[in-house]
């Protein structure tokens, strides 16, 4: 088992910054693939972006690109999102998650554990 807890979210203007941080307890920390997703009010749960297990390998949704930048510090059993120029649209509920494929993968089915969530609200 691994717990995931997310922190960092809140209330920020649009243009502004906000980081959130994910962390992890249980097994190794660095056996796991991480990932953010999101959701919106009334929208699916969305993939972010993604790290692997060294933290050498990133990949993002295109929306965020640019933007977002997702990091890990396996010393420290801890991901990061730093999130800048926010934009209204990214309002929702992001989640970390983790998961044991080796390739960048976005699907949802793909990531085993999952945290409880923390709200980013972007106001225009």
């Amino acid at each position: 088992q691994v717990q995931l807890v997310e922190s960092g979210g809140g209330l920020v203007q649009a243009g502004g910054s906000l980081r959130l941080s994910c962390a992890a307890s249980g097994r190794t920390f660095s056996d796991y693939r991480m990932g953010w997703f999101r959701r919106a009010p009334g929208k699916e749960r969305e993939f972010v972006a993604t790290i692997s297990r060294g933290g050498v390998s990133t990949y993002y949704t295109d929306s965020v690109k640019g933007r977002f930048t997702i990091s890990r510090d396996n010393a420290k059993n801890t991901v990061y999102l730093q999130m800048n120029s926010l934009k209204p649209e990214d309002t929702a509920v992001y989640y970390c998650a983790a998961s044991s494929q080796r390739t960048p993968v976005v699907s949802i089915e793909r990531y085993t554990y999952w945290g409880q969530g923390t709200q980013v609200t972007v106001s225009s």
